[in-house]
């Protein structure tokens, strides 16, 4: 028996749900969205997957981590199959992933294709009371905002 027989796609997305986004770390691949499919073929299982954007720094550690893991697992027929099309957006995101955000400290998105210039909620006090300072946070993904209330500065996951 092979390693595609004795294996279901929900093991797949099991073992997918423990690796996470190396630049977000209390996301997973799930919990961020850019797992779109796992199909299981003639020649194994097909991971398919969309990163943030096209050119995220991220993506060839994914790639590396989704491969030890079903390694580690037993799992030893599968392809990663990239999919540009259509481009991954934060809607796909589960909302267990918002929460997580906000629990790590990040705001998660809020409004759909803006980085506002206020008013996003605050991760650390809950106020709407912040300011846009840098439309260019830690990563590229994010942006760097300060709330006026507690003075602290947070990223917010911007919208894709």
């Amino acid at each position: 028996m092979t390693s595609t027989t004795q294996h279901t796609v929900e093991f797949i997305y099991a073992i997918l749900e423990t690796v996470a986004d190396p630049e977000v770390p209390v996301l997973s691949i799930l919990d961020l969205g850019i797992v779109r499919d796992v199909q299981l073929k003639d020649d194994g299982f097909h991971i398919i997957i969309t990163p943030t954007y096209s050119g995220c720094p991220a993506t060839e550690m994914i790639q590396l981590q989704i491969r030890m893991a079903l390694l580690e697992n037993g799992i030893q027929h599968f392809q990663i199959v990239h999919r540009l099309s259509p481009a991954w957006t934060t809607d796909w995101m589960t909302e267990a992933g918002k929460q997580k955000l906000q629990a790590y400290g990040i705001a998660p998105p809020e409004k759909k294709f803006a980085i506002p210039e206020d008013g996003v909620t605050c991760p650390q006090c809950h106020s709407t009371n912040t300011r846009l300072v840098s439309a260019f946070g830690s990563t590229a993904c994010k942006a760097l905002y300060q709330c006026s209330d507690c003075k602290e500065p947070f990223d917010y996951f911007k919208c894709h």
